[in-house]
């Protein structure tokens, strides 16, 4: 079999992963198939495999539906960042004429 050359391998994606929360359920999933295995090949009982495997897949799900929550939050929290604070009582400008009934009039007299 010819040995590949560096131009012939495929190119890894760099940077972080488009959607890191599936990547951490993938781990959990391929975590809660081999835990049971490992526990079965250690000698314990298929039964107690099979809970462990079972809570194992619930702490998962729970997880799972935190880290969308998260995100959901987060993505709420930098719209919501994005709309400049207009202030307590809603005024832009500087506040030049606060109180005044007639901007630019002054108070001098003639």
């Amino acid at each position: 079999m010819p040995a590949r050359r560096d131009d012939d391998r495929e190119e890894a994606p760099e940077g972080p992963s488009p959607d890191p929360v599936s990547d951490v359920v993938r781990w959990a999933a391929f975590s809660c198939a081999l835990v049971p295995v490992v526990l079965l090949m250690c000698g314990q009982s298929f039964g107690g495999a099979a809970g462990t495997a079972a809570g194992l897949v619930a702490l998962t799900c729970v997880c799972h539906a935190l880290l969308r929550q998260s995100e959901r939050t987060a993505a709420r929290v930098s719209t919501e960042s994005s709309v400049p604070h207009r202030g307590r009582h809603g005024r832009t400008g500087s506040g030049s004429h606060r109180g005044a009934r007639h901007p630019g009039t002054g108070s001098s007299a003639d």
